[in-house]
């Protein structure tokens, strides 16, 4: 029963479509006719009635013939237009429209397939992200475990025993402050890491001083560096065009993993912020330290999502995201970081801030914005 009446809504659909068509031809037809009629008032017994009669009958037998043989060709299109809309909710029903007739139709289906390939790439995209998003969850909320977990085990055991001395009192004092700075960080990152999603209302590009933004990171992480006994210096000076919170997150990126992969080596240990201005007005800011380095099959990959490498299998402390959300942050930005590292000597990263950036970074929002209401309609 619901073959029948899908056969008949076909039927009705292609006739609908063509009812112009039909009222061209019945038009043709009625204008011939009115010519032999005119040629019989004329010319009297020149034209025969049924000559009339059996080219009206002829010229709808054609054209019926014709309309049998278009609807043969157009049927499957049909059938298959049908099943797509019955099975729109599936992600596959757009690839069941495969056998288009005509022109338009081939154009129409292969427009449809583009919209729904270009659909998929965007869900994948989506999904990658929520993947990438559940997963550092997860891993932040293990890291965060043990700070927490640290300071409640001091806590019980300054109640149990508490310190008999200013010294121990400081100690104590000490490792708290330290493991709640190890929270902060953490929050930090997933704070930022929720903002980035939408980076676009939560920017404001102006005209920033870099040393300003440097000496600012550098005192907050003053405490650390004194402890591990290693000394930040900063040359030159320099403006630029950038946001100066998303900025002062990824120098604090960089900053934290100096000092975390600094801290266990001996002795005094440097950390050189180089700024050189270009011709072309660009700047060129140079953090290097004198770490423990990077190997060299891990350059490559530092920068994607969750990847830790030797060294943050050997601290136990890295999550793999901080690198990735500083790439993605200049990225957006419009500036370029890149990295250099020899292993037991030192890292340096290098954050180019071109001139043009801040059009990049608003082409690239243009476009985003109008895949998302591209989306909507």
């Amino acid at each position: 029963m619901n073959e029948d009446f899908g056969r008949w809504s076909s039927v009705l659909m292609f006739l609908k479509d063509r009812l112009l068509n039909m009222l061209c031809v019945l038009t043709i037809i009625g204008l011939a006719c009115c010519l032999y009629l005119l040629e019989q008032y004329r010319y009297p017994g020149l034209i025969e009635p049924e000559t009339i009669y059996y080219f009206i009958l002829l010229a709808i037998f054609v054209y019926g013939v014709w309309l049998a043989l278009d609807y043969m060709r157009m049927r499957y299109y049909y059938k298959q237009l049908r099943e797509a809309i019955e099975r729109s909710d599936e992600l596959g029903a757009a690839t069941l429209i495969q056998s288009a007739a005509t022109g338009e139709q081939r154009l129409a289906a292969r427009l449809l397939q583009d919209q729904h390939r270009a659909y998929l790439n965007e869900l994948n995209q989506h999904k990658r992200q929520q993947e990438i998003h559940n997963h550092f969850v997860m891993q932040w909320v293990h890291h965060m475990k043990t700070p927490v977990s640290v300071v409640d085990l001091q806590v019980q055991e300054a109640l149990r025993q508490p310190p008999d001395s200013e010294r121990e009192w400081m100690e104590l004092i000490g490792s708290v402050r330290e493991e709640t700075e190890r929270l902060t960080r953490g929050l930090e990152m997933m704070l930022y890491t929720a903002r980035l999603d939408k980076f676009e209302l939560d920017v404001h590009i102006r005209k920033t001083s870099l040393q300003d933004l440097i000496r600012s990171a550098i005192n907050a992480h003053k405490r650390l560096c004194i402890q591990h006994s290693i000394f930040p210096r900063v040359e030159g000076e320099a403006w630029v065009e950038t946001d100066d919170k998303w900025m002062t997150f990824v120098l604090n990126q960089l900053i934290s993993n100096a000092i975390k992969y600094s801290k266990n080596k001996s002795g005094a240990k440097t950390l050189q912020f180089q700024l050189q201005q270009h011709p072309d007005d660009s700047v060129q800011l140079c953090v290097t330290d004198a770490g423990i380095g990077i190997a060299a099959h891990d350059l490559p990959r530092i920068f994607d999502p969750f990847f830790t490498g030797e060294n943050g299998r050997t601290t136990g402390e890295s999550t793999g995201m901080g690198l990735y959300l500083a790439k993605q942050v200049c990225s957006r930005l419009g500036h370029t970081l890149q990295v250099e590292s020899e292993l037991g000597v030192g890292t340096t990263f290098t954050i180019l801030f071109q001139t043009r950036g801040i059009h990049i970074m608003g082409s690239r929002q243009d476009s985003d914005n109008f895949v998302r209401l591209e989306g909507m309609d």
